[in-house]
């Protein structure tokens, strides 16, 4: 379990990196090298929307890759969605500006970054179907939480490399190639990547299936489609919190507020930080409480938290400002610590890796690909920006709705027989 954790880990940190490092490019540079035309509001849109496109990618890039997992094992796809995504991210690095090739260089962008969600929109449902049907019943959402802990690494990693660049060069090298390493970077992770998942064999669920389901897809979209649709639009709120806190509060803060870019990073990065290092703990009240209840409370939080966050922002005080992200994220990993036990338990076998993965990526087209775009027109005028925190709130109430719609999943535990009964058979 340590060894298929910590390669699930790797993967999902890194296939994150390579999603994450471009929405820090979008919100720092991408609009004026790559759409100069446009007014700096309208840019900052532009370069959002691009990275609005790999969100639509990512519900196809379940369809696919959960196609191959369902029929051909879940091991496959965590090779090769990690390899697409690593590609597509090292190309992005080297697409020129709109300066030297004009119309043909954020259409390149548009390309890759569909590439990109295409790959991540894989590389989920394998790292986590890869670990969940390893894991012992009683522990499942613990050893499942590793694979939630990528996304917080490659975060780190990603706006560390940023931060680090920013410091070490003016802004005109920055602007010049310096926001093209990350991306170059994005090769020799992904490599590394590779060869840690050479030893991993696959699950024992899957081996133990039978016949596979010829058309995984259709399948789930017969029989299950009301399940994935209330599980799409229970996590549309965690993507949305996300991505508001470590996109559209970077582009709004440096911006409108006037925060030192540096500044905020570090802020941002404090909390994603602090969001990692407690899943563990989240998901270990999600073994002992049960997926749906921790579900329940998490997205409540966020509902009531979204105005104080938005007003602690306008401050454009550090410490404040880390404040309202640390109470916004540790609402959110109280639903996303246990998500990846949770997502599969909702599915037969036979389907899980299809399931799982399109419910939790359409989830991110819900709340991730639109929130900093709508979050940049609703922050539009003078003084706090109110109409974000009511659009997040909305948002959090209808994935509170869907919450309450959701089944627990929870293993019963097997009772101990008394002396000198007979023991009963654990359940299947």
């Amino acid at each position: 379990m340590i060894r298929l954790a910590a390669a699930s880990l790797a993967g999902t940190a890194i296939e994150f990196y390579d999603f994450f490092v471009y929405g820090t490019a979008a919100a720092l540079v991408l609009g004026p090298l790559f759409f100069p035309t446009f007014s700096a509001l309208a840019g900052t849109l532009a370069a959002f929307g691009t990275f609005g496109v790999g969100f639509l990618a990512r519900p196809l890039g379940s369809a696919l890759f959960g196609h191959i997992g369902d029929r051909y094992g879940r091991r496959p796809v965590m090779f090769a969605s990690l390899t697409l995504t690593g590609l597509a991210t090292v190309a992005v690095g080297c697409v020129p500006s709109y300066a030297s090739i004009g119309i043909a260089a954020p259409s390149l962008l548009l390309v890759l970054r569909f590439l990109q969600g295409l790959g991540l929109g894989g590389e989920w449902g394998g790292a986590v179907l890869l670990t969940a049907e390893h894991a012992p019943a009683h522990r499942r959402v613990l050893w499942t939480s590793f694979p939630q802990i990528g996304p917080s690494i490659g975060f780190l990693l990603a706006n560390g490399v940023v931060l680090a660049l920013s410091a070490g060069l003016s802004d005109a090298q920055f602007h010049a190639w310096g926001w093209r390493a990350p991306f170059w970077g994005a090769g020799l992770l992904a490599l590394g990547g590779l060869l840690l998942r050479t030893s991993l064999a696959e699950t024992p669920q899957f081996r133990e299936m039978g016949e596979p389901v010829r058309l995984p897809l259709l399948e789930v979209a017969r029989g299950h489609w009301r399940l994935v649709l209330l599980t799409a639009g229970a996590l549309s709120i965690g993507y949305a919190v996300f991505y508001t806190v470590s996109t559209w509060s970077l582009a709004y803060a440096t911006e409108r507020l006037g925060v030192d870019r540096a500044v905020m990073l570090v802020c941002i990065l404090a909390t994603v930080a602090v969001m990692g290092a407690l899943t563990p703990l989240a998901a270990l009240l999600g073994d002992r409480f049960g997926r749906r209840p921790m579900c329940l409370v998490g997205c409540t939080a966020t509902v009531l938290w979204m105005f104080p966050m938005v007003a602690l922002l306008s401050t454009g005080e550090p410490l404040w400002m880390f404040a309202g992200f640390l109470g916004a994220m540790l609402a959110f990993i109280s639903m996303f610590a246990v998500i990846a036990a949770y997502l599969p338990e909702l599915y037969e076998p036979r389907v899980r890796c299809t399931g799982a993965a399109v419910g939790y990526n359409l989830g991110g087209v819900l709340g991730g690909a639109l929130t900093p775009i709508a979050a940049t027109a609703l922050a539009r005028g003078d003084g706090p920006p109110w109409g974000v925190a009511a659009y997040l709130t909305g948002v959090g109430l209808l994935s509170l709705g869907c919450f309450v719609l959701l089944p627990e999943t929870r293993p019963t535990p097997v009772a101990q027989p008394g002396p000198g009964a007979e023991p009963e058979a654990a359940p299947a």
